[in-house]
């Protein structure tokens, strides 16, 4: 197990950026991140594995959100651009544990789950 921590989230008025960071010290093989609002269905961000520093996204991806690591520091970064007040969320970050994982928009490939930061977008 490894303990999962986001920071970076805030109030941001549409249009503007906001970088969010997930430490995980430790042997983890991805960091993905996931967002929640009430109302809606989990949904998956983007994820980053170690092996290759590959990045994923969703098919949905617009491009405005992307990702980037820093291996020496177990820590991954999403910065969101051009925020809409439907980015408004939840957004968690998760680690894996499991060598070689895939298909990283999958919940059940994370095994650690940090506690959430709230991103709240204004119109």
């Amino acid at each position: 197990q490894v303990t999962v921590v986001e920071s970076g989230g805030g109030l941001v008025q549409a249009g503007g950026s906001l970088r969010l960071s997930c430490a995980a010290p430790g042997h983890t093989s991805a960091l993905g991140w996931f967002r929640q609002s009430p109302g809606k269905e989990g949904e998956f961000v983007g994820a980053l594995s170690w092996c290759g520093m590959r990045t994923y996204y969703p098919y949905s991806e617009s491009g405005r959100f992307t990702l980037s690591g820093d291996n020496a520091k177990n820590t991954v970064y999403l910065k969101m651009n051009s925020l809409k007040p439907e980015d408004s969320a939840v957004y968690y970050c998760a680690a894996s544990l499991i060598d070689g994982v895939l298909v990283l928009r999958l919940p059940a490939r994370y095994n650690c789950w940090g506690q959430g930061t709230q991103v709240t977008v204004s119109s």
